[in-house]
């Protein structure tokens, strides 16, 4: 059982028999009446954000939750399928299940899948992936504005906004938690 002293981001808990990660908490300690928590939190399975105020003393729940090393294999009509690298057994998860991660897939990349009672709900990927912009506008002379940027589809269709020097070809770092450019890895 978790206490909320034990509250940290990240932190799975059980909430009305559901699984969540906790995104973000704040102890509040009024100076009149009881202490209490704010909870921002993320339902592992649908992906829906919840918020909740707890009052000090109540307990949460450990999930039934287990995490698994796999490589991404390929994407088709019945799913994404996933290999796991030590006995080779294969699972393959649908659109909802991979969720926004399947922006930065490519093939062969290490992800950990997550499970939950034994079924599999989600794919965590690296926290920054190397992609190769696929397509983009050129740049112009007098382009110069900083902070000036323009859209970038890359090669697993995600578009991202660059700098105005990034071209065809380029292959950048993205940031999987944020959906945002880092930096250009190679010209």
């Amino acid at each position: 059982m978790y206490q909320l002293s034990d509250f940290k981001k990240g932190l799975k808990i059980l909430v009305e028999g559901e699984p969540f990660t906790v995104t973000d908490f704040q102890h509040v300690k009024p100076g009149k009446g009881n202490q209490f928590t704010r909870c921002k939190a993320r339902n592992l399975i649908t992906g829906q954000n919840r918020e909740w105020t707890f009052k000090q003393g109540e307990k949460f729940g450990v999930p039934d939750i287990s995490t698994q090393e796999m490589q991404f294999l390929y994407k088709d009509e019945s799913g994404y399928a996933f290999m796991n690298q030590t006995n080779y057994e294969q699972i393959t998860l649908n659109d909802e299940d991979v969720g926004d991660s399947k922006n930065f897939l490519l093939e062969n990349l290490e992800v950990v899948i997550v499970f939950y009672n034994g079924k599999a709900i989600g794919v965590d990927v690296p926290n920054a992936v190397n992609l190769k912009v696929t397509k983009t506008d050129p740049n112009f002379k007098g382009n110069t504005v900083t902070g000036a940027t323009k859209p970038a589809t890359l090669e697993t269709g995600y578009v991202v906004h660059v700098p105005m020097h990034i071209s065809e070809g380029d292959v950048l770092r993205v940031d999987t938690r944020t959906g945002e450019y880092v930096e250009r890895v190679n010209k």
